[in-house]
């Protein structure tokens, strides 16, 4: 077609189309047209076929994922900020659950508010439930004691060693609960040590908070973050890690003579 329109170009300029097609001009022109679109398509292939290769890259690009490689690299896996434990997202989030829930704690103020919801984990799809409470009668927890007491009302004091026994005689009730098979799923440890971060964990999924003075660290702000593999993620998972590591194990079967048995 390039050729064509080349010589549709020499005939035109010698006069022969006239002669073969009186009064054609119509046909001419369109003629002229296509062949030197054709021409320039010829002469540019090369630069169609960088573009081809342009949009074929572009396409391969996730933007999903780079949207939140950059959220990892400048938020630290931090994905929102609650003002207090978001007790319905944190039961909504067990619901999803398929791997594991961890629980760090000095004691859990509101676990009659989805202890169910972790026998259900347990039992429907086999979540490993780790729980990690102070030592009731450890000195952290007489500390932890003080630090509520010395602003609040003495009309809302906190009992932490009583707190750390309800929410052991509620473990101890799920692990009776769940058949005898899957009781080994629901593991508790106390600990005895000063807790730097309150921590509920579902899978890759941590929502963080401190031990303020005069303050639950339910009630206080919580920090949401998504991803082990970041850089928040990684340092509260190194926290749950080592208190684990130091945690003594609690015989639920009797979960006050496995406290008994356990020395400071």
């Amino acid at each position: 077609m390039a050729t064509a329109g080349i010589a549709v170009l020499l005939a035109d300029l010698l006069g022969w189309l006239d002669k073969l097609a009186p009064g054609g001009a119509l046909p001419k022109i369109t003629l002229l047209i296509l062949s030197t679109v054709t021409l320039f398509l010829l002469l540019e292939v090369d630069r169609l076929k960088v573009l081809d290769h342009v949009d074929a890259q572009l396409s391969k690009l996730d933007i999903d994922a780079i949207a939140r490689e950059l959220k990892q690299e400048h938020y630290g896996g931090v994905i929102r900020v609650h003002q207090r434990f978001p007790e319905a997202a944190f039961t909504e989030m067990l619901g999803r659950t398929g791997h594991e829930v961890t629980i760090l704690q000095t004691w859990i103020p509101n676990l009659h508010q989805f202890h169910g919801e972790l026998r259900k984990a347990i039992v429907d799809r086999r979540v490993l439930v780790r729980v990690l409470l102070l030592h009731p009668h450890s000195p952290v927890a007489r500390l932890r004691d003080e630090a509520l007491r010395t602003v609040r009302d003495p009309a809302q004091e906190e009992d932490v060693e009583r707190g750390i026994e309800r929410c052991l005689s509620l473990l101890g009730s799920v692990f009776h609960d769940v058949p005898e098979d899957e009781r080994g799923r629901l593991q508790v440890r106390v600990y005895n040590s000063l807790p730097s971060v309150a921590v509920f964990k579902t899978d890759e999924h941590y929502l963080v908070s401190s031990f303020l003075h005069g303050r639950l660290a339910i009630e206080s702000t919580q920090i949401e973050i998504d991803g082990c593999d970041t850089v928040m993620g990684r340092e509260v998972q190194g926290e749950l890690d080592t208190l684990w590591s130091i945690g003594r194990t609690v015989d639920l079967r009797d979960w006050r003579q496995s406290i008994r048995n356990i020395n400071l």
